[in-house]
Formats: C-alpha cells, sequence, structure tokens
C-alpha cells in the first residue's frame, strides 16, 4: 500500500473524523486482525499527527514525509503487539518519537522549516508579518533546546498530548517529562528576552 503523508498524492487520505476524537477499540482490534479497512482508518487518522511531530523535530518537509511514512510502516509491522495499556495515538506517537530520534542521530539540521499556516481570514501584511517573524523565532529557539527537551516541548505543547502520553511516548517517568519541560521553558523564556 502507498501512503500519502504530507500532501503527496497516493491511496491514504485522512478519515472526517474530528482530530482530537480517539480512535475506537473496535476499529483497532479489526486492524490488529488485518482487516483492511480499519488499518487505513487508523493510517488515516494517524497521518497529520505523525507528519506535524517530524515536521517539528526534523524541520525538513522532505525528512518529516519520510520519517512519517516509516512511522506508518512500524506501526502497521507492531499493531498486533499493542496490547492497550495506552491510547492507540500514544503508541503511535511513541513509534513517531523513536523514528524522529534515529533520523536525527544520522543528520545535522541547519534551519527551522515549517510550512505558513494557513488561516481562514487573511490578515493584513504587517500582522502576517509579525506572526512570520514570531514563530519563526519559537522555531529557532526551540531549535536550539537539547533534544530529549525539544521533543518533551514539541510533545507537550505542539502536539498537546497530556503529561502522561508524553512521558509515556518518551518512554521516561512523568516528573521527569515535568522537570524537562520547567527546564525547557526557563531556557525559552531567557533566550527570548
Amino acid at each position: 500500500m502507498e501512503l500519502a503523508i504530507g500532501g503527496k498524492p497516493g491511496l491514504w487520505r485522512p478519515t472526517d473524523r474530528a482530530p482530537n476524537e480517539p480512535v475506537g477499540s473496535s476499529v483497532v482490534d479489526r486492524a490488529k486482525r488485518g482487516d483492511g479497512r480499519a488499518r487505513a482508518e487508523l493510517l488515516g487518522r494517524l497521518a497529520d499527527v505523525w507528519y506535524r511531530y517530524c515536521l517539528s523535530m526534523l524541520r525538513d518537509a522532505d525528512a518529516a514525509r519520510d520519517a512519517a511514512q516509516e512511522s506508518a510502516l512500524r506501526f502497521l509491522a507492531r499493531l498486533e503487539a499493542f496490547r492497550g495499556d495506552s491510547s492507540v495515538e500514544t503508541f503511535a506517537i511513541g513509534i513517531a518519537v523513536n523514528v524522529c530520534r534515529e533520523q536525527r542521530r544520522q543528520r545535522t539540521f541547519e534551519a527551522c522549516e515549517q510550512p505558513d499556516a494557513h488561516h481562514a481570514d487573511t490578515p493584513r501584511p504587517d500582522q502576517h508579518a509579525q506572526r512570520r517573524e514570531a514563530r519563526d523565532r519559537i522555531c529557532e529557539l526551540v531549535a536550539t533546546l537539547p533534544q530529549r527537551q525539544r521533543e518533551a516541548v514539541v510533545l507537550r505543547y505542539f502536539e498537546q498530548l497530556p503529561l502522561a502520553e508524553v512521558a509515556e511516548a518518551m518512554g521516561c517517568a512523568l516528573g521527569t517529562v515535568k522537570a524537562t519541560l520547567a527546564q525547557a521553558l526557563r531556557a525559552l523564556r531567557n533566550r527570548w528576552e
């Protein structure tokens, strides 16, 4: 099955469900048994999450597509091992965390590139410039954080995962996530000034 992530054409399309609506256990159970439609629904629900996370961590659209694609393939390969101790979304984002870690070990990054957000209302040129400048500054500051702090910030504030799910995705204790986020926010505040 060809998967389309990050805007490339293919067979995989996100579903019409709300992005924060959890995947039902019946869909997961059917997917674990090999039901193609259930697997496609799962992949469709997770595609945007994987891509956004990978783009936030890798800061390169092509690398993010590759990482999201790899996350999807690993997710399918490991789906039968999913026991339901956490949400399927947390299980899936944990896979993306590991894929991004592997990719970062293999290369270095220079710029913070993220696509412009498209808003329904068109801002005035000065507002657009201010938003872009602020976004670019935030990306630059987040990029200066150590890897672990950057992962925690992206998962908690960009992907808006609850603290417990951030801890699970990162493979560490809840207290560690809280301490890591506190250190990251302190560093970001100091650098912002």
